[in-house]
């Protein structure tokens, strides 16, 4: 079979411009990316399942060549998620496969426990259920310790530290093995006007950190969709032990680990996570 052709389009939604990248066509698929990618994390999936489906990876708002709203409570989870419901409405779905990775998959998360209804199924990279998180955030101090950077992110100095000598902190953060083409795509998308500012105002807006306080009433964090998540065990940032307990949230729940893979488990596994992706979504499809 043929790759589809990746074509790039924009949608006007929810008071902002959207860009995203699109393969093929059928069911939707929509590809939601965390702090500090774009579409272009994505561009494996969009090759797989561009196959059989209208596979659509966008660019978040603040990210790359998305609208960049400049006050920080244009960022809380609440109005992203009405981006997302709002452009799978422009393409024509009202009900569609939602996956996220990092704050993606926070944004999904949160899409899926406030509108069920729209999803036929939920999967989720590395990403804490906001319940478990809390949890973590409170109780463990390895996570705590792990999140410390979340206070960098969100401090007055983070443009200047994360963007300096060529961004070579975030490519240190997230290159792996990328290649030299590779590094200069996201030089490039993290150089857009306000773009840095954009994916760092995710975590001002939502004071995310180890020293933030939740109060969580548990019975409103229950997703009742067929999940699956897949998890790089070897993640800095976010560790294992956000998977403990996820069953009491979501009672149709897959757990695929990855020992072998870290954070970044899209990119360093790229076919292990389409075959995951792709055996779920089709035991779960819908006739």
């Amino acid at each position: 079979m043929r790759s589809p052709e990746i074509k790039h389009e924009y949608a006007d939604v929810n008071g902002v411009r959207l860009h995203y990248a699109v393969a093929g066509s059928g069911k939707l698929i929509l590809f939601v990316h965390g702090f500090p990618e774009f579409w272009y994390a994505w561009k494996n999936q969009l090759i797989e399942f561009g196959k059989d489906h209208k596979a659509v990876a966008v660019d978040m708002r603040g990210y790359n060549l998305s609208s960049k709203p400049t006050e920080v409570d244009q960022y809380r989870v609440g109005i992203v998620m009405e981006d997302i419901r709002a452009l799978a409405e422009k393409l024509g779905h009202k009900k569609f496969v939602l996956v996220g990775h990092d704050w993606g998959g926070g944004v999904a998360w949160s899409f899926a426990i406030a509108h069920p209804e729209c999803l036929e199924q939920l999967v989720i990279i590395n990403a804490p259920h906001p319940a478990i998180f809390a949890r973590e955030l409170r109780d463990n101090p390895l996570q705590q310790k792990a999140s410390q950077y979340m206070l960098m992110f969100r401090s007055p100095g983070a443009e200047a530290a994360l963007s300096a000598d060529h961004y070579a902190a975030l490519v240190k953060g997230v290159a792996l093995e990328f290649s030299e083409e590779e590094k200069k795509i996201y030089i490039e998308a993290w150089s857009q006007p306000g773009a840095l500012t954009g994916g760092l105002n995710y975590y001002r807006a939502a004071r995310l950190g180890p020293q933030a306080s939740f109060a969580i009433d548990t019975s409103k964090f229950v997703v009742r969709v067929p999940t699956l998540v897949i998890w790089g065990e070897k993640d800095p940032f976010l560790l294992t032990g956000n998977l403990e307990g996820m069953d009491a949230f979501v009672p149709e729940l897959t757990i695929k680990r990855v020992p072998d893979a870290t954070h970044w488990v899209v990119r360093e596994k790229p076919q292990l996570v389409n075959s995951y992706i792709r055996d779920f979504i089709g035991v779960h499809d819908l006739p």
